[in-house]
């Protein structure tokens, strides 16, 4: 298909982006082809006439797990009793491969047109991410870990991440993860917040340092990056030591934590959104224990000095939302914006182009999308406000358009209760 996109107002998603106005985007097949000047419609093309509307790149959420829907939880589940279930015969394992198909189109409808996943159901990640370039189903582009490597006790062991329990079995699983066609590999070092069974212990180490270094070199060996689950300072250093290429979360940083940020040449994924309704949410809300929602102001607090560290210190900067989390929908990457412009200190346009060009570059995929500009891919998205002025304009996207395809005014169900209780912290 060929589009004209006429009469919009342009957001290119570069460092010092400025709306542009009088300008047509041409889009022939997945590609944008040329941006001219003026308004004028080529009679081989579809015309879009925005009618002032906002066009974009679309939005790249790099911390993602497709096996969750963010429901809010009473308690907490014993998720590796649930994915036992759902494997244990090919009916449910069907269902669950088509949950997760069902989950990746919600995050495209939502605006975001690349995702990076960051521990899985077994392979199904990397196998919806080829029925999406197939065009077997609808769905973002997908950078893919699979199942992370944990250990014994470990966060999400069983679940999300294989249980590893010796150096040895971690690296079988790399091997694993090459012959599924996984992109990069995910560890889970520390223990996360719900995994604290005490005060001030979120984000307690559970990987031993020489296994992190062994697995890490095993996968640069094979052309890996690693990406590592981590809510310590402790955790955060031992991590970067042992090379890890991305802090997922991160922690309360102090000089040698930059130092070692700017040796290994790692980023920073933030992800505020997990940790917010355990710190902020009143427990009758949250359903948290006072052990969890000490632990939760704990880790949240520690992201958003690690955030503000990192920035402070050219440290790169990536952003996630940490989706499958309770509270967390596969819809709601545009909260994670907000939560960077009002705890960190993010201007409006910062946010936006770390949700687009700062995340493709991270990727990799700098030369095929998170910008509006000649020959990348046509990933975009269009709001009926400026989210220069305000960042919830995201919340509300009028089109979608991923490799060639374009969606008119998606609708999905939300869950009223996720939006009634996270509203109030916009």
């Amino acid at each position: 298909m060929k589009y004209a996109f006429i009469n919009g107002i342009i957001l290119d998603g570069t460092r010092d982006m400025e709306p542009v106005k009088g300008k047509t985007i041409l889009v022939s097949n997945d590609k944008i082809i040329d941006i001219i000047d003026g308004n004028a419609a080529d009679p081989t093309y579809e015309t879009i006439d925005l009618q002032g509307s906002y066009i974009m790149p679309g939005l790249i959420n790099m911390h993602v797990h497709l096996a969750g829907n963010g429901k809010p939880q009473k308690k907490q589940r014993d998720n590796t009793k649930l994915v036992k279930l759902l494997f244990s015969n090919p009916i449910s394992a069907a269902v669950a491969h088509s949950m997760v198909r069902n989950y990746a189109k919600l995050e495209l409808l939502s605006g975001v047109t690349t995702i990076r996943t960051v521990g899985g159901l077994k392979d199904l990640d990397t196998r919806v991410r080829d029925e999406i370039k197939e065009g077997k189903c609808i769905g973002p582009r997908i950078v893919a870990s699979n199942q992370g490597i944990s250990v014994p006790h470990g966060h999400m062991a069983g679940s999300v991440a294989i249980c590893a329990n010796s150096i040895q079995e971690a690296k079988d699983q790399v091997d694993t993860l090459k012959k599924q066609g996984a992109d990069f590999v995910k560890l889970m070092i520390t223990g996360g917040v719900l995994d604290a069974k005490e005060k001030g212990t979120p984000g307690e180490m559970k990987m031993k340092p020489e296994m992190i270094k062994e697995v890490c070199d095993y996968a640069h060996s094979l052309g890996y990056i690693v990406a590592a689950h981590v809510e310590s300072p402790e955790g955060v250093k031992i991590a970067l030591q042992n090379g890890v290429d991305s802090i997922e979360h991160g922690a309360k940083p102090d000089e040698e934590t930059i130092r070692l940020f700017k040796e290994r040449n790692a980023f920073l994924c933030t992800t505020l959104s997990p940790a917010l309704p355990y710190a902020l949410f009143d427990r009758k809300v949250s359903n948290a224990s006072e052990v969890e929602q000490y632990n939760g102001n704990l880790v949240f607090e520690g992201i958003i000095e690690c955030s503000k560290a990192a920035l402070e210190n050219d440290i790169p900067v990536a952003l996630g939302n940490d989706v499958g989390c309770p509270w967390v929908s596969q819809y709601d990457f545009w909260r994670e914006l907000v939560y960077f412009h009002k705890y960190v200190g993010a201007s409006p346009k910062l946010a936006l182009h770390t949700a687009t060009a700062r995340n493709a570059k991270l990727l990799g995929l700098d030369d095929v999308t998170g910008t509006i500009e000649k020959g990348k891919c046509a990933d975009l998205i269009v709001t009926t406000g400026n989210p220069l002025e305000d960042l919830c304009a995201l919340a509300n996207v009028r089109m979608v358009m991923s490799m060639g395809r374009l969606i008119r005014d998606p609708s999905f169900r939300k869950n009223p209760v996720i939006a009634e209780e996270l509203d109030k912290f916009l």
